[in-house]
């Protein structure tokens, strides 16, 4: 599954790429503006006072820019970016280190926060209130608590699975921002943008078929473009036009709307094995052999943003717009479905 070509999660080895393309300031970021332009203002107001910016929580799915508004942020701040992960932190010293390293002001950025051990989130509530960190040092009669003064900071926290974190460390975050989904315009800015800093040469009708097949997603959308500049300098003239554009994207077998192989096979199966649902996760998981958590977090979060898949409280239950870009009847796959469970009985 981590090598779908249209997984919202970086594949191995792309970060690189990804460093290049990413903005550095508020003004060459494209998208989720009510959240940037909030965060402009908390940032004038932080750097006006003199003060460092309220803790910040993004979430929402994978490959939206969360990471990137994290960079946007120490940069518009002056300040520096430390970075890590929720599973790289392991024991309080981890973190001890990493934030008594920190300058002031600097921007302290915690990827997947809603896997932080439950221990290390315990440290962490008083260095977000107090700038301060309480260690106990020793075991037994003679542990004693150390507390360390910490230079004023601000978290920066990223999750894909908001419900995860826990009420008290979810509280401490003055900044919560939810990351949308984009629309076809706003990516298409971003492949013409992406183009122009990798110097392609693609006209609009090009840049924006690549925009409409990158399922809401940036990440997805300069992937796509950097495949499909491949196909543009060995079978086309260089240039990206919307002909080619199309046909490069059909070889990767992403369709109209940024489905594959995997998408197809999930509607199929809900439809022809379970009659289009109610059907649970876990059962519908086994039918097309993939983890359950890669069904809820890669597969339907887009399936269910575009109305093709409802989860209800029975199950998912695919919709009559899935049916219809599929071309098949609900009635007629019922009376078939029908026939066949007679047949078996």
């Amino acid at each position: 599954m981590d090598e779908r070509i249209i997984t919202p999660s970086s594949l191995p080895n792309e970060d690189i790429f990804d460093v290049t393309l990413r903005p550095r300031y508020f003004k060459d970021y494209i998208g989720q503006l009510k959240a940037k332009e909030n965060l402009k203002i908390f940032v004038q107001a932080a750097v006006q006072r003199h003060e460092a910016l309220d803790h910040v929580l993004f979430y929402g799915p994978p490959g939206l820019g969360k990471t990137t508004l994290a960079h946007i942020l120490a940069n518009e701040l002056g300040v520096n970016l430390r970075m890590t992960s929720g599973p790289a932190i392991e024991r309080a010293g981890d973190l001890a280190a990493l934030l008594t390293n920190l300058g002031p002001y600097d921007v302290f950025f915690i990827d997947e926060i809603h896997r932080l051990n439950r221990n290390i989130e315990e440290v962490l509530y008083s260095a977000m209130e107090d700038f301060a960190l309480d260690i106990v040092v020793g075991k037994g009669p003679s542990a004693r608590s150390i507390r360390i003064d910490l230079q004023p900071f601000t978290l920066i926290g990223a999750t894909t699975r908001f419900g995860f974190l826990s009420p008290p460390l979810r509280d401490r975050f003055g900044v919560i921002s939810r990351m949308e989904y984009y629309t076809a315009e706003e990516l298409k800015e971003i492949v013409l943008r992406s183009a122009s800093i990798l110097e392609v040469e693609i006209d609009l009708e090009g840049a924006l078929e690549i925009a409409r097949r990158a399922r809401g997603t940036p990440r997805i959308a300069n992937r796509l473009l950097k495949r499909v500049r491949d196909f543009a300098q060995v079978e086309g003239t260089g240039i990206i036009t919307l002909k080619l554009a199309d046909y490069a994207l059909e070889m990767l077998e992403v369709d109209d709307k940024g489905f594959d192989r995997i998408d197809r096979m999930y509607l199929r199966s809900a439809i022809d094995n379970f009659g289009g649902g109610p059907v649970g996760v876990e059962t519908l998981a086994a039918s097309i052999q993939e983890e359950t958590e890669t069904l809820e977090d890669v597969i339907e979060p887009y399936l269910m943003q575009i109305g093709f898949v409802q989860r209800t409280p029975r199950g998912r239950v695919v919709t009559q717009a899935a049916y219809d870009f599929l071309g098949i009847s609900r009635e007629d796959k019922k009376e078939e479905n029908q026939q066949t469970k007679l047949i078996s009985e």
